[in-house]
């Protein structure tokens, strides 16, 4: 059955536009008496949920920060987070907020909302955990008593993103807010490359607390139309979702579309995706064969940007580029300019593959929140980077080979993960899987991967070693392989391949 409701959409519950201002005016008056001023930082701790984007366009609207903050990290994280960037507010959904009973900063106001009923569907939580914890007001009942904020919206900041790295702590990437000259440039290339305009009926699968899917979000969720928050990916429940809302316009990586492509095809046909305009994917690289797969089934209308936090989307690509591309991540984005380095930071040549630094003119500036001197790490004479290993080719095209922290060196050879990963997943009885260096005496590093099969198929290592050999260089077959049910893995589904390689690492003493 079709639904064409308006506004912010979670589950059974809509929130019209006009409902959504009004909420919106009310916290913004209540977080301005609470002492909230430009520059300030709300931090948010919830799952997708519209409270969260009411949240953070309060935030907004006076000029300060929302903070969202990875729900999956323990509490010890959270608090760090909540200091670091001397949050005045945070809002949570009440399950999340009961470990962190004893560790809140002093003087921090804390409001409660019960995770509604979609989300409890996917991540249920003890009963008891659902009412605020003691001393803590419920975020709804105190904004519906709050008297609405009558002054001018101030110039907006981005969302304050924390960036999980490799090393260390996580840092608050913060941007200023932009000027007028810099948000008219900033607003055309996101319209550019998430596909939005007013009216837009989009869909967000990913979790909110990332950077791509929370600016996605951010702006879908006030252009009129309908945005519709799905708890947790799932992929049937998302083609249903797409025919329910008619959706035009979504945010996916590319773990979705693998997710996507291995559904029976009685079940992919099932649904109605005349609807989709414009299919945007980020974050991770995505197997060639996936992305002509997924234009062949939804049409010409899948597109990618390539980026991160720090750099925005610096390339673009068309369904058009990537047929005529394969493995392609597009051309520079209006305004973007990269830099292929080697390793004494000179510029290679075209063709030449090294760590890719990257700046978009008119885009705002960022730093690191209280450490500024990590800038220096990823900046090269005001180019930034990724940590990405690519290239450039003669017609402009953007290739990534891997990250740089990723690539493994074994017997002076260099060997890219993506590429073998992209060998598996081509498998039919590989779900997912993750491909990373492990140490090795004679070698330095050796191959390691670790696979999630398809349900219900056993897989047999030395067996898909001999098919990966028939695909892929040998010296690239991973001379481990490791099955596993669970892979550990976030919301929007990527891998956390740290948490799988280090273990190694650290019983060996080292880090490569």
């Amino acid at each position: 059955m079709t639904s064409l409701l308006n506004g912010i959409v979670s589950g059974d519950r809509a929130t019209p536009p006009e409902a959504i201002e009004a909420n919106v005016r009310r916290i913004a008056g209540g977080f301005d008496r609470l002492g909230v001023r430009p520059g300030d930082c709300v931090a948010i701790l919830m799952r997708n949920d519209i409270a969260f984007l009411e949240a953070t366009y309060a935030a907004a609207t006076l000029g300060a920060y929302a903070v969202p903050i990875n729900w999956h990290l323990k509490p010890d994280e959270v608090r760090y987070i909540l200091d670091d960037c001397a949050a005045k507010v945070l809002v949570g959904h009440s399950d999340l907020l009961h470990p962190l009973d004893g560790l809140l900063p002093a003087g921090l106001a804390v409001f409660a909302i019960a995770p509604p009923p979609e989300v409890l569907q996917h991540f249920p939580a003890d009963p008891a955990s659902l009412s605020p914890p003691p001393g803590i007001q419920e975020f709804g009942a105190w904004a519906a008593t709050q008297e609405p904020y009558a002054g001018a919206a101030l110039p907006a900041p981005m969302s304050m993103i924390y960036t999980s790295g490799t090393t260390g702590r996580p840092k608050g990437v913060r941007r200023a807010a932009p000027s007028p000259v810099e948000a008219k440039a900033t607003e055309a290339l996101r319209a550019l490359v998430y596909g939005l305009k007013p009216g837009v009926r989009a869909l967000l699968p990913g979790p909110l607390y990332h950077s791509a899917p929370n600016s996605f979000g951010i702006r879908a969720g006030r252009l009129g139309g309908v945005l519709v928050l799905m708890p947790r990916f799932d992929a049937e429940e998302m083609l249903a979702l797409i025919e329910k809302h008619r959706i035009d316009t979504i945010f996916m990586v590319p773990t979705m579309f693998v997710r996507l492509l291995k559904l029976p095809a009685e079940v992919r046909s099932r649904y109605d995706m005349s609807s989709l305009r414009f299919v945007i994917h980020a974050a991770a690289p995505c197997p060639a064969d996936v992305k002509a797969a997924m234009i062949d089934w939804w049409g010409p209308v899948i597109h990618e940007f390539y980026g991160g936090t720090e750099t925005g989307p610096v390339t673009f690509a068309t369904s058009e580029d990537a047929l005529r591309k394969p493995g392609s991540v597009g051309r520079l984005s209006p305004g973007a300019e990269i830099h292929v380095v080697d390793e004494a930071g000179r510029t290679l040549p075209q063709g030449g593959i090294g760590e890719l630094y990257c700046r978009i003119e008119g885009y705002p500036d960022f730093t690191y929140h209280n450490a500024p001197e990590k800038r220096r790490e990823v900046d090269l004479d005001g180019f930034v980077t990724c940590g990405d290993v690519g290239y450039v080719d003669p017609d402009g095209y953007v290739f990534l080979c891997d990250r740089k922290r990723d690539m493994i060196i074994a017997g002076g050879v260099n060997i890219y993960p993506a590429e073998i990963e992209a060998a598996l997943l081509a498998l039919d009885e590989v779900r997912d899987c993750a491909v990373f260096g492990i140490p090795h005496a004679e070698f330095g590093e050796s191959i390691m991967a670790v696979i999630e099969p398809q349900p219900g198929i056993a897989i047999q290592p030395d067996a898909l070693k001999a098919k990966l050999a028939t695909r892929i260089a040998d010296y690239k077959v991973p001379r481990y392989i490791e099955v596993r049910h669970d892979l550990p893995r976030e919301d929007s589904g990527k891998i956390f391949k740290r948490r799988l390689r280090d273990p190694y690492w650290e019983a060996a003493g080292r880090q490569i």
